[in-house]
């Protein structure tokens, strides 16, 4: 509990910024996504947080700490919405913050929702992008700043599935 309070506290004092980076996931085609026109929206709701639906570009957003607090650990974030939308707020911008105040660079991953209009298999499309955030950050740790021993996966609600093992798919990875 006490800890919940901390990060909550953290959150509140950590000064509004925006990511460093937005990288898309992917250079070429998206795996396992069907030929779409990207319809993404992202909405301010007071009530809620920031709402982002209709995902086919997944990125990833680069929240780097100061240097003199950086110790080498990172984070990838994934947001959760209940598979319809990302509260990316809240559960991504929001927590990358306090994590960059503590030394720890952060990344907020904004993955496709599963959906048979966007992809081939819905099964496995979230899955798929928290793996390649997983291998962009192991590629540029260097460049951020990061042990690539040391990266870790947060995941709220429907985006903690992202974190858990799946089969073979993730074991090895994390």
């Amino acid at each position: 509990m006490v800890k919940y309070i901390v990060l909550l506290s953290l959150l509140f004092l950590v000064p509004h910024c925006r990511a460093q980076q937005v990288i898309s996931l992917y250079q070429d085609n998206v795996p396992n996504s069907r030929s779409v026109t990207n319809k993404e929206e992202r909405v301010a709701n007071p009530d809620v947080d920031s709402l982002t639906s209709n995902v086919s570009v997944p990125t990833i957003s680069v929240y780097l700490p100061p240097k003199s607090l950086a110790n080498g650990t990172a984070v990838i974030i994934c947001p959760g919405g209940g598979y319809h939308v990302l509260l990316t707020k809240r559960e991504g911008s929001d927590a990358a913050k306090a994590f960059a105040k503590m030394g720890v660079t952060a990344f907020v991953l904004k993955y496709r929702l599963p959906s048979d209009q966007t992809m081939v298999d819905k099964s496995i499309g979230p899955l798929q992008d928290a793996q390649q955030a997983i291998k962009i950050v192991r590629q540029r740790a260097k460049e951020w700043g990061v042990d690539p021993k040391k990266i870790g996966v947060l995941g709220f609600s429907a985006g903690g599935i992202l974190q858990q093992p799946r089969e073979h798919i993730l074991i090895g990875l994390l």
